[in-house]
């Protein structure tokens, strides 16, 4: 089967819709060779975030001088005039969106809806920004052949805001880049504390450093904790809401922020914590759990939404409005050696779910019932 991906965040995003994509590519190519991915990118990238190692995956730009100019109306509409070149039979939007008018090429079509915050929480964002979502994100749900809802909680969202038939939407969760999955050495996680400063023991929170992610109801929880914190990830405006909060109760020496982590950095910061902490306020899924569990990593998360599909029976779940209770939580599983423990296999085991063979079969079972091969 010749199968193409509208690929514009795997060439360009190095975090969240870009790691989806790379790692459901690099799996379906690993698991299922048998087929060819063409990817359908935009703009020739400036730093390399993927490299395929396989005859199989190929990488498609605009081929006329109008669409290399114009390469967001290629990406969003002209695209489908070179499908047929390839021979493209099934096309899946990664990111929410799909190319107008591919079905009167009579090219199958799947769609990856992640999340619809943008209508759960609007004021995190501008009136445009949620009009243009919506719009796209209700065009590719209702044209595409089948909706792929990467939790349960979304699967709900996409049928009760973009009224979208169930039967037509599958939950298949994603996978977890083999970085989280490899063990590293004593050697490495001391490197990674001289390197950022760290002490020995730590808590961790990873993600986007903004309001939705929660990091402030941390930062309350240990104000009176002998523990560290790091925080990992791009910083926002809010970060600044997070220092005025320690520097008027003068505990800032016990965060560290951290920004641009490599993908192999971070995976030995989750191996160096003793747990993680993730109180979102509201996630499609929350890889970041997923990583943590293949770490080996305890689980402290919020008890709402999709964060018990991800963390499982043996993590730890709270409000997202009571640091009290985290302040709490974070005390039992630090102190309980026996409870972190049971956590950590716990998690562990749980976390076989999102292997890679078990999720690119899973896609390609889809992928076959759309497009019936001999």
């Amino acid at each position: 089967m010749n199968i193409g991906y509208e690929a514009k965040r795997i060439f360009h995003n190095r975090t969240g819709l870009g790691n989806y994509g790379r790692d459901l590519v690099r799996m379906l190519s690993k698991y299922h060779p048998e087929n060819t991915y063409y990817l359908y990118n935009p703009k020739p990238a400036v730093h390399r975030l993927f490299q395929s190692g396989t005859a199989t995956v190929v990488e498609r730009l605009p081929r006329s001088q109008f669409d290399r100019l114009f390469y967001n109306l290629w990406r969003q509409r002209n695209v489908i005039h070179d499908l047929p070149d390839d021979g493209i039979q099934l096309f899946h939007g990664l990111s929410g969106e799909l190319p107008i008018g591919l079905s009167t090429r009579g090219i199958k079509s799947v769609v990856t809806i992640h999340d619809l915050i943008f209508l759960r929480y609007p004021e995190l964002y501008s009136k445009i920004d949620r009009t243009i979502y919506f719009h796209k994100f209700k065009y590719a749900a209702h044209h595409a052949d089948r909706v792929i809802a990467i939790s349960e909680q979304t699967k709900r969202d996409v049928v009760d805001f973009l009224k979208v038939d169930a039967n037509k939407v599958t939950v298949v969760y994603q996978g977890c880049h083999p970085a989280f999955k490899r063990q590293y050495s004593v050697i490495d996680k001391q490197a990674i504390r001289d390197k950022y400063g760290l002490p020995p023991d730590f808590i961790l929170n990873v993600g986007t450093i903004e309001t939705r992610k929660n990091a402030l109801l941390i930062v309350k929880a240990i104000e009176h904790l002998d523990i560290h914190l790091v925080i990992a990830g791009k910083a926002t405006p809010y970060v600044k809401e997070l220092v005025d909060y320690m520097e008027k109760r003068q505990f800032t020496s016990k965060v560290t922020f951290i920004h641009g982590t490599t993908i192999d950095e971070l995976a030995v910061l989750y191996q160096s914590a003793l747990l993680f902490v993730y109180p979102s306020l509201f996630e499609g899924f929350g890889i970041p759990i997923i990583e943590a569990l293949y770490s080996g990593v305890p689980v402290i998360t919020s008890n709402t939404g999709c964060f018990h599909e991800a963390g499982g029976p043996h993590s730890c779940y709270v409000s997202p409005g009571d640091a009290e209770e985290l302040s709490d939580a974070l005390r039992t599983v630090l102190t309980d050696s026996k409870l972190r423990q049971r956590m950590i296999r716990g998690g562990f085991t749980y976390s076989q779910h999102f292997d890679d063979d078990r999720i690119a079969d899973q896609l390609m079972r889809l992928y076959r019932g759309l497009v019936p091969t001999d």
